[in-house]
């Protein structure tokens, strides 16, 4: 039973991540890269400064892995997930927009 199970395992997982590896696969994991960079970049940025920080590259890293997990998804006629990154990467945009606002306001030091 184990050795079948493992044989099964070995086979389902052969097939989704060699058999099904093409070009819209490799965007939907370059995106998903790029949307967990974003987290290891927040965090280094508040372990650096003692407190909670996200950077600009925070944002960059969202819009980026946004636009391109919005794209698979598109790609894959994923409603949930369409849905979910149109949303996300509007608030990306938005967040971005406050910060340049508000580096534009500052007088310069």
């Amino acid at each position: 039973m184990i050795p079948s199970l493992a044989t099964e395992i070995g086979g389902y997982l052969h097939t989704v991540f060699v058999t099904n590896m093409d070009l819209a696969v490799i965007v939907g994991l370059v995106g998903q890269a790029l949307f967990t960079a974003r987290f290891l970049v927040q965090w280094l940025a508040s372990e650096r400064a003692g407190r909670s920080v996200i950077p600009v590259s925070f944002w960059f890293l969202s819009i980026g892995g946004g636009l391109l997990l919005l794209a698979y998804a598109l790609y894959k006629r994923d409603p949930v997930f369409i849905l979910g990154q149109s949303l996300g990467t509007f608030i990306y945009l938005r967040n971005l927009t406050f910060v340049f606002r508000e580096k534009r306001a500052k007088p310069q030091e």
